[in-house]
């Protein structure tokens, strides 16, 4: 397991607070995390080091803080088998800043995780001797099977029924390794296919460059990781990739995680943007110059990949090896929790009115949405406890506010569907009918029947936050269920009201009820008992 350390700081001595900016040495000792500590993580790699800070009051991973510094660490290890001078003095430079940081931001404990850069450059161990001295940071380098191990871990933190194939590339290397039942398999593996190598190969043509890749992935695999259901791809320089195709495609929902493409399709967007210029990447990508320069190649290695694994899908994950290193001091009261609905709880209890209402509001619709199918229950669940965290908005901005809530957030949702899926009921709970749609061009993203069913979902929400005025306690006095056709009538929503609860039955409450009764395409009646 990374281990994580907890922060504090000591006086120094001159010589160990020299170039640290600080009249103190930061120290960093064994320290337990507890849920709602501010957990960093500074992932040292061979393109960029990282500082993340992680809030841990909820499953999925909420960041707290996030700076990047391209250093390129690796930019010379093909060539010396040393790490880069001037990536050196940059990462030394970044790591005393965070080190700084760690201390004034008052984390309760921090992890450094040192990758292939680190592990193969014969310079790498004096560098982090280095960095101890001088800022106290502990930094652990994982070897090439625990930092696949790491990243798929990360995609298990996202998505804990994640299955398939995970490959994470990073500037020096690419790691693959297997989630099936929600574990992450044993004996993942590495290959120098970094695209800062693939750099140094020199002027090969792309016949032989193809080749070498193809050789380099048959060594490292053998006859393992083929034809997944699912291929995970992890790695800045595959999100840049991404991010020029969503372009390209004038894609509707610029949301680079869980995005997926087909097989096919996943080939030839790889394909293009292997022939892609730096200054094209930049301009479609809106990614730095030195990112631009190695996603070309990044794209080429991907390209092969995908011709050698042949998953049925290519989907892309915005969590990896920070994600996988916090998954690990997490308390194991948060890591059965479902994320995406913990996420959401968490956002309720900071923006909604009456917190609380958001898990009322579900159990009494719940029996009127028996048609909905797969994972949609959880979704509509989500939609619920989400339907009064913009409640400070103004109206006429309710409704996109919500939409983007749960489009734009970090949730934890790992389809494209499915963020789709509670935007359309959230944009339903404020205003109704399909016009509530009008200008969100992703909606043409999710399949009519699917459309239709959270339309539902958003009207069931916009009658029970009406019915009850999101107070507390009203709604369980006052059942809602869908009923079928038989001998007593045709299939209806039926509202029960009985006793004073009768007396919030109104003219609005009735126009609601009566629209999602549409939705659902059923009749509607009120029941005073």
């Amino acid at each position: 397991m990374a281990g994580a350390t907890k922060v504090t700081a000591t006086k120094s001595t001159p010589a160990a607070s020299a170039g640290a900016g600080s009249s103190t040495r930061r120290r960093f000792t064994d320290g337990a995390l507890g849920a709602g500590d501010r957990f960093g993580v500074v992932d040292i790699g061979s393109n960029s080091v990282r500082l993340v800070v992680f809030d841990t009051r909820m499953a999925t991973p909420a960041v707290f803080f996030n700076e990047k510094v391209l250093c390129g660490l690796g930019a010379d290890l093909e060539q010396t088998g040393k790490l880069s001078p001037v990536g050196r003095a940059r990462a030394g430079a970044a790591l005393r800043r965070f080190s700084a940081l760690a201390e004034r931001m008052r984390l309760s404990a921090l992890a450094a995780v040192g990758t292939a850069a680190l592990r193969e450059a014969a310079d790498g161990a004096a560098f982090v001797a280095e960095v101890a001295r001088e800022t106290g940071l502990e930094i652990r380098i994982a070897d090439g099977p625990e930092e696949a191990r790491l990243a798929a871990q990360g995609v298990l933190l996202g998505d804990p029924k994640a299955e398939g194939v995970v490959a994470d590339m990073g500037g020096a290397s690419l790691e693959l390794v297997e989630l099936a039942d929600g574990r992450v398999s044993a004996g993942g593996v590495t290959s120098p296919l970094g695209p800062l190598r693939v750099m140094n190969w020199g002027d090969l043509s792309p016949n032989k460059r193809d080749a070498a890749i193809d050789e380099a992935l048959a060594a490292a695999m053998g006859d393992r990781f083929r034809k997944p259901e699912r291929l995970y791809l992890l790695g800045g320089s595959w999100r840049a990739a991404v991010s020029c195709y969503m372009a390209r495609e004038n894609y509707p929902l610029p949301v680079l995680h869980g995005f997926a493409l087909p097989h096919n399709a996943a080939v030839e967007m790889a394909e293009w943007v292997a022939q892609m210029t730096p200054e094209d990447v930049s301009s479609l990508a809106g990614v730095s110059r030195r990112r631009s320069e190695v996603t070309p190649l990044a794209a080429g290695v991907l390209a092969r990949l995908l011709v050698q694994v042949k998953p049925e899908t290519v989907a892309l994950s915005a969590f990896g090896l920070r994600e996988g290193v916090l998954w690990e001091h997490l308390p194991e009261a948060l890591k059965g929790r479902d994320p995406l609905l913990d996420a959401c709880a968490a956002m309720e209890r900071d923006g909604a009115r009456m917190p609380g209402f958001g898990v009322e509001l579900w159990r009494w619709l719940e029996p009127a949405l028996t048609t909905l199918v797969g994972g949609e229950a959880r979704l509509a669940q989500a939609a619920c406890l989400l339907a009064d965290v913009n409640w400070r908005a103004h109206p006429d901005y309710r409704s996109r506010a919500s939409f983007e809530v749960v489009t734009r957030n970090n949730l934890g949702l790992s389809a494209h569907a499915d963020r789709l899926f509670i935007g359309v009921a959230l944009l339903n709970r404020y205003k109704a009918g399909r016009r509530a749609a009008k200008g969100e061009l992703a909606v043409s993203l999710l399949p009519l029947d699917r459309l239709r069913r959270a339309e539902a979902v958003g009207r069931g929400i916009r009658l029970g936050a009406m019915l009850a005025g999101a107070a507390p306690g009203l709604l369980p006095q006052s059942p809602i269920r869908r009923v079928k056709a038989g001998k007593t009538g045709p299939a209806a929503v039926v509202l029960q009201l009985s006793g004073e609860m009768a007396a919030l039955r109104g003219e609005e409450v009735e126009k609601r009820l009566e629209a999602f009764a549409a939705a659902l395409g059923v009749d509607w009646r009120v029941d005073l008992v």
